[in-house]
């Protein structure tokens, strides 16, 4: 079905383009031919060749000379660093809290957090589990009022994003595993024990990457998976 862009703006192009990869209409490598595009949005080259390099940008596409635009493939190894930089991103932010006199705002709004958390159930909750999660950790993030690390985490959760919903295409997530883990976070803040915190953050990280990874390849290279 072809849209017609709004005065053909390119941030619009480029939500448009970034939701058709987050859920999966455009898959991990898939060319982005521009004429495509344009039939599909109703628009021009120039606005839909901004947007592409917007989308660059923001590491979700990636652009050959010869070859053009396509979505982003990523190797295993790319996965473990984009999960691992955000994990001690997040730490990091737990670190900082030690710069505050007063946690009790902010553990009521994790307290509320993590008991809807544990109403998640396996088979309907999965995608109320992982947005709750990340709000989980954004609230930190935020109380810490730190631009350079609220952008930088922006960056790798948009580029988390089309994982997190292969994950939820493939997968059965962990629910009591990330329960489990952020359950014990609030109690080492209760604690006030920033670094048992943080540690847990990153451990949550390397127990999670293993379904990433799997759901990941699976998604890229059914045919090898099946044959293992």
């Amino acid at each position: 079905m072809e849209m017609k862009a709004p005065a053909t703006i390119p941030y619009f192009l480029q939500e448009q383009v970034r939701r058709m990869i987050v859920d999966g209409t455009l898959r991990p490598g898939q060319p982005l031919r521009e004429q495509e595009l344009e039939r599909r949005f109703g628009t021009s080259r120039s606005p839909i060749r901004e947007a592409l390099r917007l989308l660059e940008l923001s590491g979700l596409v990636t652009h050959a000379q010869r070859r053009g635009f396509r979505v982003a493939l990523y190797s295993e190894q790319e996965i473990r660093h984009i999960y691992q930089l955000r994990a001690e991103l997040e730490a990091y932010a737990i670190i900082r809290l030690a710069e505050h006199s007063d946690l009790a705002p902010l553990m009521v709004d994790l307290h509320g957090l993590y008991a809807r958390l544990q109403d998640c159930r396996p088979g309907e909750g999965e995608l109320d589990c992982l947005d709750l999660t990340r709000e989980f950790f954004n609230t930190i993030v935020l109380l810490n009022d730190n631009r350079p690390l609220t952008a930088a985490l922006s960056k790798l959760t948009d580029r988390c994003e089309p994982l997190r919903h292969i994950v939820l295409r493939r997968e059965v997530t962990p629910i009591a595993q990330v329960v489990e883990g952020v359950g014990r976070i609030v109690s080492a803040l209760r604690d006030h024990d920033l670094v048992r915190a943080a540690a847990v953050r990153r451990e949550m990280t390397e127990a999670f990457l293993t379904v990433v990874v799997r759901a990941y390849a699976a998604e890229v290279y059914p045919e090898i998976v099946a044959s293992a």
